[in-house]
């Protein structure tokens, strides 16, 4: 054949798929289905190699499944709405609408040219009216089950994106979008109720097997399922009382002070009657220029006593003091601790700076006493009423039931997952359906009215709050309820609602009437296999189960999860370092493609590390895969090839095994393992064994059959390149939709093997060996052979070696 024009085949074969509708799906009552899936894009204007990487893994699942018979569904789309688009409009003058789809039209050439099998015909784009229409409409319908509330709040706001984010959006007190330090404020803002689902969230893990364990620890511990018991504390001479939280009831006796959090509304509340109080604002203040993870990190651990109250232990009736501090943090548990410093050493160093008293109420073995060190091992119960020498580690149960039988408390179960703040004080997201009357208060919009649009006239400067605010066409409304002059909500949503439930819309992507038909979804869902990074665990993979849980209360789904098998792709990186511009070593696939074609930065993607480990990137490892390309190009003339050596039976046989152990280990490692890398390594020996075969044309056709098993093995990693050689091989149909290759397990076994022979340490010869024989006949195949039987004499077979269940070495003595 000529030489390998990756550019002129790449783009033949695109095209043809393009024209034959080679990957377009519908449903198929008679195949079974098979919905492959990859996180879809945000459309930063760039394809990066972790995209290439994570698109690349999910197209050979696809591909594979379709040549395995089955119905596939692997769809693509863009998660376009967000602050980057925004920023940009700010920063460039242009509309954030135009600046996405410019990205999105250069993406999707990039996606098409790397030929990754996707039905283009269910291409999404979130910030699509007809998309975010249904974000409205699911909206409206958790509005109308109790889902979605309205409260002031103390919440994460970003200062760089002039806007709030949930807990999830905030790591290590920095923006997730923009890494800014963020503050704290108290703001209305809309949320959804997650919190009604979080059981469920947990208890769905079992049904999630194929999920890394790693994936559901992450969610489980973010979630945070805490058992204890909510205390109230009396306030002396006041009516008020303090809530208190705490998993440690055993220890009751032994709280000394309480602590809250900077922000706990009993500041304000007993403002008059706090001495100090304008010394503990300031200190609140403060505090809410921290992150949570710096005030719960810190080692220096401040804080300032309410001068003027005093709490009432309820189990002994004495007055402790009341403190506030921002290691305690108002969105968890009440915002509200009981401080135990002889069994808890945050509390124990607290209580030594501001002079608490310390009371030992679990007593161990050890000799340090609790003025030297808090004791946080197990014990009996001391200075404890009549709980006095109960175990510690039975006293939970024993004092809960006292506590709820007093009335001052009750056992009750706490989450750190708090319900979703979605509010977005920006432009670029879905607006909230939802109306502001004088006379009617809050008024949801009407389902005919849907979608809202996203107004025109507005001026992106980057100040003073949402662009929306400055629309009259938008913010002027008339209440749908009386009539009257009326004001839309100018927030738009948290842009993770896109992104919860994409994936059923491409069941029924172009559906005007409404967001899916669920008859489709019963058919599809749910997705197969779902391929992205594990960065998403505990935001995008929380939020996307939980709202398909509410879809199936809806009556819009019957299945309760909507991901059956999750891979996370590992990194990237280049030199150790994750791939950034700001390090300046990203390396672009549009110069990998031109100069080596896309099959060979898919082949190196995938076969340079397994999935799930970080992969750092080779130029010598991408010129590899491309020498590898041209190896097997060039083997089609190879095994056409003219031989004057006829092939034995065994040459026959042994190219035959070798081809069927490969088509198994490949089948194996796709379906069964994710083991990718491991796949092509096996077809890489396949072509070194075909190469150093010497047979060809002379073998009644085998080696010609072991190559076209090459080339269907291929054709998921390095499709272009395989259909090209599929088609000079003689076949009209495409290989994309050819069958996959099936193995003879009988084939894949050895037949023989050849065993060197020692005697008294040396090896005096070898001997071929059928690899069913058993010690007595391995003795008489030895001793027929003349030059080996000479050293025997009276020796005997002594040891076998075996390495996995083939004898290896023989060794007589």
């Amino acid at each position: 054949m000529t030489e390998y024009n990756h550019s002129e085949i790449e783009k033949k074969w695109q095209k043809r798929w393009s024209d034959d509708k080679i990957f377009e799906c519908k449903e198929d009552s008679k195949k079974e289905k098979y919905y492959c899936l990859e996180m879809l894009p945000y459309p930063s204007g760039n394809l990066h190699m972790g995209h290439v990487r994570n698109y690349s893994i999910g197209d050979v699942f696809a591909r594979f499944h379709k040549m395995k018979g089955k119905n596939v569904l692997h769809p693509i789309g863009w998660d376009a709405f967000g602050l980057p688009a925004e920023n940009a409009a700010i920063k460039n003058k242009i509309h954030p609408a135009k600046w996405t789809k410019q990205n999105i039209a250069r993406m999707r050439e990039q996606l098409k040219v790397l030929g990754f099998s996707y039905d283009w015909s269910r291409e999404i784009t979130t910030c699509d009216p007809e998309y975010y229409r249904w974000n409205q409409w699911f909206f409206i319908k958790m509005w109308e089950r109790g889902l979605v509330f309205r409260k002031r709040a103390n919440v994460n706001w970003c200062p760089s994106c002039q806007t709030v984010l949930a807990s999830e959006q905030v790591s290590n007190g920095m923006c997730w979008r923009c890494d800014s330090h963020t503050e704290r404020r108290d703001l209305e803002q809309w949320f959804i109720k997650i919190t009604d689902y979080v059981d469920e969230l947990l208890d769905g893990h079992k049904q999630l097997s194929d999920w890394s364990e790693q994936v559901l620890s992450m969610q489980k511990n973010w979630i945070g399922k805490s058992f204890g018991v909510e205390i109230d504390f009396a306030l002396a001479g006041a009516k008020k009382k303090l809530k208190v939280f705490t998993t440690r009831p055993d220890t009751l006796f032994g709280a000394t002070f309480i602590v809250v959090a900077p922000e706990h509304e009993i500041i304000n509340e007993m403002k008059l009657q706090i001495i100090n109080y304008n010394e503990v604002a300031k200190y609140a203040i403060d505090s809410g220029r921290k992150s949570n993870i710096e005030r719960s990190s810190s080692k220096e651990k401040t804080g300032i006593k309410l001068e003027g109250i005093n709490a009432i232990n309820p189990s002994t009736g004495k007055e402790i003091p009341v403190f506030t501090a921002d290691y305690v943090l108002i969105d968890y548990g009440t915002g509200a601790i009981m401080a135990v410093p002889a069994h808890d050493q945050r509390d124990w160093e607290f209580a030594k700076k501001y002079n608490a008293p310390i009371i030992e109420v679990i007593k161990g073995n050890s000799s340090t006493s609790v003025e030297q060190h808090a004791y946080e091992d197990e014990g009996l119960l001391v200075n404890s009423g009549q709980f006095d020498g109960v175990k510690s580690t039975e006293a939970f149960d024993i004092v809960a039931q006292w506590v709820e039988k007093q009335g001052f408390g009750k056992k009750i179960i706490n989450f750190k997952l708090k319900d979703w703040l979605i509010s977005r004080q920006r432009y670029w997201g879905t607006p909230i359906p939802m109306i502001y009357c004088e006379k009617c208060g809050i008024v949801v919009a009407p389902e005919k009215d849907l979608p809202i649009l996203l107004p025109e006239d507005v001026e992106f400067t980057g100040e003073g709050g949402s662009p929306l605010k400055s629309s009259k066409i938008f913010v002027n409304v008339k209440c749908p309820k009386c009539g009257a002059d009326a004001r839309r909500e100018t927030d738009t949503m948290d842009t993770f609602i896109d992104s919860s439930w994409y994936y059923v819309r491409y069941c029924d992507a172009r559906n005007d009437a409404t967001a899916f038909d669920s008859a489709k979804l019963d058919y599809w869902m749910p997705v197969n296999q779902y391929v992205g990074g594990i960065e998403h665990a505990c935001m995008h993979l929380i939020y996307s189960r939980f709202w398909y849980k509410v879809m199936r209360d809806l009556g819009l789904t019957k299945h309760d999860e909507p991901f059956i098998n999750l891979l996370t792709q590992g990194m990237v990186t280049l030199g150790g370092s994750a791939m950034s511009k700001s390090r300046g070593n990203v390396v672009s696939p549009d110069e990998i493609i031109e100069k080596y074609g896309a099959d060979t930065a898919r082949l190196f993607i995938l076969f340079a590390a397994p999935p799930q480990k970080q992969l750092d990137w080779s130029s010598d490892g991408v010129k590899g895969c491309w020498r590898f390309i041209n190896r097997v190009w060039h083997l089609f003339d190879v095994v056409n090839t003219k031989s004057n050596i006829v092939a034995t039976e065994k040459d026959k046989a042994d190219i035959l095994r070798i081809t069927h152990q490969t088509i198994k280990k490949v089948t194996y490692d796709i379906e069964k393992e994710f083991q990718l890398n491991t796949a092509i390594s096996s077809v890489m020996e396949l072509v070194t064994a075909l190469y150093t075969y010497k047979y060809h044309s002379n073998d009644n056709g085998i080696s010609l059959e072991a190559y076209k098993a090459v080339i269907l093995l291929m054709s998921p990693f390095t499709p272009h390149l395989c259909e090209e050689i599929w088609e000079k091989l003689g076949h009209e149909e495409c290989i994309s939709t050819y069958t996959w290759p099936t193995f003879d397990e009988n084939m894949t076994k050895e037949s023989s093997v050849e065993l060197p022979v020692q005697i008294n340490g040396k090896l005096k010869g070898k001997i071929i060996v059928a690899m069913d024989v058993v010690e007595g006949e391995v003795k008489k195949i030895i001793e027929a052979d003349n030059k080996i039987a000479a050293q025997l004499k009276d020796k005997q077979i002594v040891k076998f070696m075996y390495v996995k269940n083939k004898i290896v070495t023989i060794v007589v003595k």
